[in-house]
């Protein structure tokens, strides 16, 4: 565990949710091509027959069942994302040297939009008037709009003035180095890691949408089915995992507690002091 963050480093190998998706992936394959007729007879891939059992025909209101795993499946343990703290946030945008970084880490932090939905805005997707950008959805491959906080579009203006404005079928996010060219995937998350080895944490890029959504979800003027509605998110349950309070939320309101005076027991009046004795005993 990260000292500074509390998030679990990474292991050698693949994680368990990596390998239970290739082996999803690679029944999937093999399954198609058996349709057809072709392949081996057998699946290389086990089926889990009690897992699609317990999930056939199941109501989405009734709690899903338990069901045994499949052989070669491993456990995947249950993730709650993880939001950078305020004092952290402040930290790790300070570490922003240039003005193309800090739009960047702004735009990601109000909007919550994905990685790669973000680095393939163009010039003609932001609509300053609306405040927020236009981007290709990862799932449906659609068009839609994303809000920005006036910080973050005030950002990318100083970025758009420093570097100059792009050409309207590229991408705004253009590398510093070298010949002009659009910013990978690869090269925003390395601005992250440059800013943790300096600071000993380890925040990624898609924990900034985690972020985004916390305090979205936590906002007591936003309804969930609103900030549903900005995440983009298909199902209102995965909306409902930002509202889940972790312990590290609650140190200050924790050290308050503790540093309250323990306060005596007090009675009512109307009951007799013998009566509390006899029900509660000696000391009570």
């Amino acid at each position: 565990m990260n000292p500074q963050t509390g998030k679990p480093t990474l292991r050698s190998g693949y994680s368990p949710a990596t390998i239970a998706h290739n082996l999803s992936v690679v029944h999937g394959f093999y399954a198609f091509h058996m349709h057809f007729g072709r392949g081996p007879v057998l699946n290389p891939v086990p089926e889990n027959r009690a897992r699609r059992a317990a999930l056939s025909h199941r109501s989405p209101i009734e709690s899903r069942a338990q069901h045994r795993r499949g052989r070669l499946r491993p456990k995947v343990p249950v993730r709650q994302p993880r939001a950078l703290p305020d004092e952290q946030w402040d930290v790790l945008f300070e570490q922003m040297k240039c003005a193309r970084d800090r739009a960047l880490l702004s735009c990601y932090v109000t909007s919550g939009a994905r990685a790669s939905e973000l680095l393939g805005v163009q010039l003609g997707d932001i609509d300053w008037q609306k405040g927020q950008l236009w981007v290709i959805s990862k799932g449906t491959r659609a068009r839609q709009p994303v809000p920005v906080s006036p910080e973050a579009l005030a950002y990318l203006a100083a970025y758009l003035d420093e570097s100059g404005l792009p050409e309207m079928a590229v991408p705004i996010w253009r590398t510093r180095r070298g010949e002009s060219r659009p910013l990978t995937y690869w090269a925003a998350r390395r601005i992250i890691q440059r800013a943790d080895e300096k600071l000993g944490m380890n925040w990624t890029l898609h924990d900034l949408r985690h972020t985004a959504a916390t305090r979205l979800a936590r906002d007591p003027e936003l309804t969930l089915v609103e900030v549903q509605t900005i995440l983009r998110h298909a199902h209102i349950t995965t909306t409902s995992l930002y509202t889940v309070v972790g312990l590290e939320d609650l140190v200050d309101k924790l050290a308050e507690h503790y540093s309250r005076p323990v306060q005596p027991v007090a009675w009512p009046t109307q009951y007799a002091a013998d009566d509390i004795q006899a029900v509660f005993g000696a000391g009570k």
